[in-house]
């Protein structure tokens, strides 16, 4: 097994617990993406990373409060730190 398997199996497992660490991991993560962002301007490519942020948060924590599969919602999750860390990632370089 992959780590990413074991990992997706134990969310799976205790989603009730991880749901509730995802959102405060998926908020949190996103508003200090769309910080750095900001930091550096409010212009066109600036707000299209701030989109992208509130996107893919708001898409992991839609599909817990309308009660998706939780590989689905793993899946959410990974995907929005991973495109959160990037865009903090970049504002911090750039």
């Amino acid at each position: 097994m992959t780590t990413f398997s074991k990992l997706q199996n134990d969310f799976t497992h205790n989603i009730i617990g991880y749901s509730a660490i995802g959102i405060i991991l998926s908020t949190c993560l996103g508003s200090v993406a769309v910080m750095t962002t900001l930091m550096h301007g409010h212009h066109l490519t600036q707000m299209f990373f701030v989109m992208l942020s509130v996107v893919f948060c708001s898409l992991h924590n839609a599909s817990i409060l309308t009660v998706q599969k939780p590989e689905l919602i793993f899946k959410l999750l990974v995907t929005s730190t991973l495109v959160n860390v990037l865009i903090i990632m970049g504002g911090l370089i750039f």
